[in-house]
């Protein structure tokens, strides 16, 4: 089926991105798959994740990603349509097993999925605990599971903090060496492998970041391991 919708929406980010002089930079593309089923998985910390996942992967490889989103998404009137008609899939985090159905069967058409592991943003901006879903399909479909860690959204809107739309502002991105599970490996075992890949990419691309906060008021955006504001713990609820 031909794609009418994800191509103009790509178009009109990389439009939003040259208009603001959002740079992103990309470490380490080599390691997308450039054919068949594979589950990409990269650590959250702002609401804008999705748009540097995808325009990474489509910029690098050409192919498209599908990704695992809260059902909320697909219920609100004006993202709901476009998240269906890029054929993103919706998870009802109290129902999840026909999402992950979706998940597997277009892992078996070939396609990427993306995936958000830690489930929600993390306001640490360290790798939280992971969901084992993304290692579950891996393990399922036998598909390449790429680590991923992206950094620099976080300024401009995450959890707990205004939206701040500034230009200028880097965006760094990196992806590791795939993960290969096999159909016998245990998928926590894949998941505590991946957390730590995810951990240490993610260190790596804030440590290398281009940018470093100006003063003490801005500093919110930087983890407690690098003298930064943010908590070294998740805030309760």
């Amino acid at each position: 089926m031909p794609e009418l919708v994800y191509p103009p929406v790509v178009g009109t980010a990389k439009a939003v991105l040259r208009l603001m002089d959002w740079h992103m930079d990309a470490v380490g593309a080599e390691h997308l798959p450039r054919a068949g089923g594979a589950v990409v998985a990269c650590n959250h910390v702002s609401y804008l994740d999705y748009i540097f996942l995808g325009l990474t992967v489509t910029r690098h490889t050409g192919r498209y990603v599908r990704f695992m989103a809260k059902r909320e998404i697909f219920d609100n009137a004006i993202g709901g349509p476009f998240m269906r008609s890029m054929n993103h899939i919706s998870v009802d985090r109290s129902h999840g097993g026909g999402a992950y159905a979706e998940a597997e069967a277009a892992l078996g058409r070939g396609e990427i999925i993306g995936v958000f592991p830690e489930a929600t943003i993390s306001q640490s901006f360290t790798v939280k605990k992971l969901k084992s879903g993304a290692a579950r399909l891996a393990v399922a479909r036998q598909v390449p599971l790429v680590p991923m860690a992206v950094w620099g959204g976080q300024r401009l809107w995450t959890k707990g903090h205004p939206r701040d739309f500034r230009r200028h502002v880097p965006i760094s991105v990196t992806i590791g060496e795939p993960l290969r599970p096999s159909a016998t490996d245990n998928p926590d075992d894949v998941t505590a492998e991946l957390r730590e890949r995810m951990s240490t990419l993610s260190q790596n691309v804030q440590r290398n970041y281009p940018e470093r906060p100006i003063g003490e008021t801005d500093n919110w955006w930087q983890p407690a391991y690098l003298g930064g504001s943010a908590p070294e713990s998740e805030p309760p609820g």
